[in-house]
Formats: structure tokens, C-alpha cells, sequence
């Protein structure tokens, strides 16, 4: 399967009567779309539900969003427009204690990678008596909406940059590449319910069965975030769209490795249908013939116990693991990390403590509300301070710790 990116880069958002793409500037019509837009200066958005990158399917089959947006035809192939450096923001008190903050300047915003690009912010309140599974979906279904309608103003404009990417068939790969490892991706899904969802082409995940995806169809926009989860390590919708582990093991596909595929599979509650994904997991790693795989968590605690299933099952298979996780380590980082561990994880990337503590300055602007701030996770009664500060753990920035290893921190 053979994608073709082309990256439109946008380095400034600006209100306008006629919503367009030139020169590198996104104008938008505010009346239009109903939304903030954030401009560079001391600015805070909370409560943050989800991040979606703009962009059009301008060749091929499918479109952009599959059982979201568009039809649910197979997308990863042909072209697609990215409006590279923006992002469509969703802010809503949905949950209230797992939604997070993103932070434009200071300390905070060098913990999240969202305050280096131009957001467009959707504020979304509820009309009374709105429940909280129906506020989400409304607010997720906008956010996709509103990322779709900015996405397809980059349809006629020429990239700044094009990258192609391509998975060849498991025997053209054995063809192609037969002295390197046969590597592959699996990633876990977050699927608890009770808000906490991702979906693929449409499909909540915890319906779902472990099954194999091309990494070019998770670029194309395949999987899609609808969490409300503690918000350092949630994958929202734009970590899905522009997933490292993938990025990186095309960067090495061909030349240290054969990139053969992703393993996508889901984080349910039950020790059943843990059991039953994990091993299907296992199977499919044995049945792809891999010499290794990376996989990542979504989330922390009960799926503790799903990333280590994974990661003992497949090596069991005589397949080497990497695992990427985050960490709870306490405040003063002596805790255990991890609420399960097995000797046969003895390869882990970590994404960082969440319980590290920060000290978040006063913003001169803040797009949402701080209603909730003593309440994230993270968060704790008195985390507001009357000068305008936050003290709280990095928990609660977006992105902090993500267990994609899509953050800004790093081990020294």
C-alpha cells in the first residue's frame, strides 16, 4: 500500500471573511466554524479534549475519517494534503477531572507539543440536561467535522513538502529484504469504556478482535481518539495521525529493518478479554514470522496488565519485545512504576514520570475555563492558586508523557 503526504505548511491562523490557505496562512471565518482561534501570545486551553490535524483526501479511494466523516471505503493509499503546524483543539467540561491543559508559553508548554503549532480552538458547552457519552460525541464528532472543512481548503494548494510512504506485501517484503529483521508495530488501543475510546474506521475498539492494519491507513486517519483520559498519556487523534513508532520504523524500513505492519489491538477491562486479545496478539506476531516488535500503551494502571500480556506472549513466541510505557512513580519518583511487571520485559522506553510536579505560571488568556483545574488528574484541591498559578503534576498537560514517545522529554 503506497501513501503520498503532501505537508502544506501553516505557520499563522488569522480570522478572515473567506476561509482559505495562501502563502502559509490559514484565514478562517470565525462565523463560519463558531470557534477561538489562539494566536501566539500567554495563552491557556483547558479543559482539552482532543488535538485533529487538518487535512484532504485529493487522490485515491476513501476519505478522510473513515466511518467518522467519510464512508468506511479502505483509505492508507493515494494522496492526501496535511495543513502541517495547525490543529483543530476541542475543549469541553465533558468529564471535568480527565480532560487537560495545554499551555502557549512558560514551563508548561514545554511539556506538550500542541504549543508549537497554531490551534484553532473549539469551545463546546452543553445544553442542560445533555449526558456526559452524548456531550463527547457530540464534541468529538465537531472537532472532526471542523478538521475536515479547514482540511479540504489545502485540496488545490501546492505542498511545501511530499513524503511517500509504502508497505510491500508480507512475500514481496521477504522478497525485497530477505537478510533483515522482520519488525513489526503493535499498538494498543485505548477501549475501557465509561468515555474511555478509540475507534477504528468507525468501530469502537473494545468490539473489536486484535487484527493487522497498514501504517499508512492510521496516517490517512483510520483510528481516531474519542478519550476522556488522564490527559499526559491520552492519544489523541493527532498522535494517531502522525505516530512516531511508525514514522520511525519507515525511516529504517529497507535499511536496518522490514517494516512488515502494525498489529492493532484493543485494552478492555475484563482478564478475559485481556487473555483473548493478548493472545491473539501473540498468534498474529508468530503467524507474521517477526523477528521483533515495539509496543505501546495507552493509559496506565489496568493497562498495565494488557502491555505486559502483550509483551510475555509474543516473547514466548521467541519474537523480541520493546515496550513503551510511562510511569507513576510518586512525586519523589521512588514508587513503582508500573501496576504489573514480568522478567521478560527487560527492553522498556519510558515516556517519562506523570507524577513529576510543576509549577504553571498565570496566562493572560485563558480559551475555556479553569473550573475544573483543581480537579484533573493530577490536579488536587488548592492546585489554583488566587494569583492565577497551577501546581500540579504534569499529569494534566496534554501530551506530557505519551507513551508513543510523541512529547518533549528525554532522559539526561
Amino acid at each position: 500500500m503506497k501513501l503520498e503526504l503532501g505537508y502544506i505548511d501553516i505557520r499563522d491562523i488569522q480570522f478572515s471573511a473567506q476561509s482559505k490557505v495562501e502563502n502559509g496562512v490559514l484565514y478562517v471565518n470565525a462565523d463560519e466554524l463558531k470557534a477561538l482561534v489562539l494566536e501566539d501570545e500567554s495563552v491557556r486551553i483547558t479543559p482539552v479534549k482532543d488535538v485533529i490535524e487538518p487535512l484532504v483526501k485529493v487522490e485515491g479511494d476513501g476519505g478522510i475519517f473513515p466511518g467518522m466523516i467519510a464512508k468506511v471505503d479502505t483509505v492508507g493509499s493515494g494522496k492526501t494534503h496535511v495543513l502541517r503546524g495547525s490543529a483543530i483543539v476541542t475543549a469541553g467540561r465533558i468529564v471535568g477531572f480527565q480532560e487537560g491543559i495545554i499551555d502557549m508559553t512558560g514551563p508548561g508548554a514545554d511539556y506538550t507539543p500542541f504549543s508549537k503549532l497554531n490551534n484553532l480552538v473549539m469551545v463546546c458547552e452543553p445544553i442542560d440536561g445533555l449526558k456526559q457519552p452524548e456531550y463527547e460525541k457530540a464534541v468529538r464528532l465537531a472537532g472532526f467535522k471542523v478538521a475536515t472543512v479547514v482540511g479540504e481548503l489545502g485540496r488545490n494548494v501546492i505542498p511545501n513538502e511530499t513524503k511517500v510512504f509504502e508497505t510491500p506485501s508480507v512475500t514481496e517484503g521477504l522478497k525485497l529484504y530477505p537478510e533483515l529483521p522482520r519488525v513489526a508495530y503493535v499498538q494498543m488501543l485505548q477501549s475501557q469504556g465509561l468515555l474511555h475510546d478509540t475507534y477504528v474506521y468507525g468501530v469502537d475498539a473494545k468490539r473489536t478482535l486484535s487484527t493487522i492494519i497498514m501504517p499508512t491507513e492510521l496516517m490517512d486517519g483510520a483510528i481516531v481518539s474519542g478519550n476522556c483520559v488522564s490527559a499526559c498519556d491520552k492519544n489523541t487523534t493527532y498522535h494517531h495521525l502522525n505516530n512516531p513508532v511508525v514514522h520511525d520504523l519507515f525511516d529504517q524500513h529497507g535499511k536496518t529493518l522490514n517494516f512488515v505492519g502494525v498489529i492493532i489491538t484493543n485494552e478492555n477491562v475484563y482478564l478475559a478479554d485481556k487473555q483473548r486479545s493478548s493472545d491473539w496478539t501473540a498468534k498474529l506476531a508468530e503467524w507474521l514470522g517477526l523477528d521483533g516488535v515495539v509496543i505501546s500503551q495507552e493509559g496506565f494502571g489496568n493497562p498495565d496488565t494488557d502491555l505486559i500480556m502483550n509483551c510475555k506472549k509474543i516473547e514466548m513466541k521467541g519474537v523480541k519485545t520493546v515496550i513503551i510505557t510511562d510511569e507513576y512513580a510518586g512525586q519523589d519518583g521512588k514508587s513503582q512504576s508500573l501496576a504489573d511487571a514480568d522478567p521478560l520485559a527487560t527492553a522498556v522506553v519510558t515516556g517519562g514520570n506523570a507524577n513529576e510536579v510543576i509549577v504553571l505560571p498565570k496566562m493572560d488568556k485563558v480559551i475555556g475555563t479553569l473550573e475544573f483545574v483543581d480537579k484533573i488528574a493530577g490536579g488536587h484541591d488548592g492546585s489554583l492558586a488566587e494569583d492565577g498559578t497551577i501546581t500540579a503534576e504534569i499529569q494534566v498537560i496534554t501530551g506530557a508523557t505519551n507513551e508513543l514517545g510523541f512529547n518533549r522529554l528525554s532522559a539526561r
